[in-house]
Parts: structure tokens; sequence; C-alpha cells
């Protein structure tokens, strides 16, 4: 059973979410909260698998929120999937960069809300590799400065190869083909990178990827 908290500081989307997730069999919601302080608390005391977190919410906000969830050891297993209207949130490529696993727009159709939430619960990123580099490359312009190239110096040259192709939007199998492996030894790749990087997630390894110059935005290693 997949368990979600809601942290939304609008009831009326809380509810339509709670309606959606209470119709499906293997997702729960364990909690809600309506702002990003009550947000941490719920998640610490009931330990979800996937919360999804608004950002612009009072007190404390989502962003914040999800920086004390993903930065806390005793959370890691826990997913933070960004709630946002997308044209409005300039702030997704920063969550995603301290560690949320993807970002979901409000108008997003339910089957995708829900396969979402699936994937992420699963431990990848809620959007497709594609996708996801086209949201980095539209904010990494707006981020902080660029971590040293030295972050990089654990992996291997293959391994850099491998981090190099993700960011630039390869799924696993593409990566298999581009560097005529296997699938399975591409996920191998993949997997020892974000090991090494730290990474919580695939999201977060293509933010890196653009942040030591690996890629650049508009540009395909």
């Amino acid at each position: 059973m997949i368990r979600v908290v809601l942290a939304d500081d609008q009831a009326l989307i809380r509810g339509g979410l709670r309606a959606l997730i209470d119709a499906e069999d293997d997702i729960e919601i364990v909690g809600e909260a309506a702002n990003g302080r009550e947000a941490v608390a719920v998640v610490r005391t009931r330990r979800p698998d996937v919360v999804l977190m608004d950002i612009r919410m009072p007190d404390l906000d989502g962003l914040e929120a999800s920086r004390v969830i993903t930065s806390d050891p005793d959370l890691e297993s826990t997913r933070v999937i960004i709630l946002t209207t997308f044209d409005l949130d300039e702030y997704v490529f920063e969550a995603i960069r301290i560690g949320a696993s993807g970002f979901l727009v409000k108008d997003t159709a339910p089957t995708e809300l829900l396969a979402g939430m699936r994937a992420v619960a699963n431990g990848d990123a809620l959007l497709s590799p594609g996708v996801t580099r086209r949201l980095i490359a539209e904010f990494a312009s707006k981020s902080r400065a660029s971590r040293q190239p030295a972050l990089l110096d654990p992996l291997t040259e293959r391994e850099r190869e491998v981090v190099a192709l993700v960011g630039e939007g390869l799924s696993n199998d593409e990566i298999a083909a581009r560097l005529v492996v296997s699938p399975a030894t591409a996920k191998t790749h993949v997997s020892r990178a974000m090991v090494k990087l730290r990474a919580r997630d695939r999201a977060q390894l293509v933010v890196m990827a653009y942040e030591t110059g690996l890629v650049r935005p508009g540009w395909s290693p």
C-alpha cells in the first residue's frame, strides 16, 4: 500500500485529491496539512511513501518544507512531489535540486496523477526523462551558481557518459542503444552513479548533470 500525505492550503484541492485517491486499492491518504510546518510534522509522524506538496503555503512554504523533509536521514524513503501551476512557480527547479522527485501540474489528468505517485513510490522520477530535461532547461539559467565539476570525481568515465545521457533526457533503453550495451547494464551504470553522487532519484541526477556542466540547456552531449 502506498502511503500519501497531502500538503496544500486549499481545502478544496485536498478534498478533490482525497476523493480521487480513496477510490484506489493500492494508495491511501495517511495525513493532511494546510501549511509547510504542518506538513513536516505530519510526515515525521506518519512516515509516508509520497508527499504531494504545494509550493505556495502560509507559515512555511512548500519549498522550505521539502528541504527539511529531503534532508532528514530518518525520512530517506519519503518522496516529495511538488504541486504547482508551473507557469507561475519559478521555484520548481530549486525544489527538484534539493531532492523533490518531480512536479505535478494541478490540472494533470487523474490517471497521470495516480501513475505519477506510483512511479515515485517505486523509486522513479515522476517525469519522463525528456520532460524532466525540458523542465531543467527552463529553470537552469535561474538557478544558483553551478557546482564544481569535482563533484563528478567519484565517477568512472563511462558513468560520466551515462549521467550526461540521463541529463540529455534519455531513458535506460535509449542509453543502452546509444552505448551499445544491454538495458540492464545501462540501468546498473545509472544506479551506481546515483549512489556515488548521493542522488535521491533520476530527477536529481539530471539536475547534477546540468549543475556540473556535463549538460547545458539547449545542448546535447
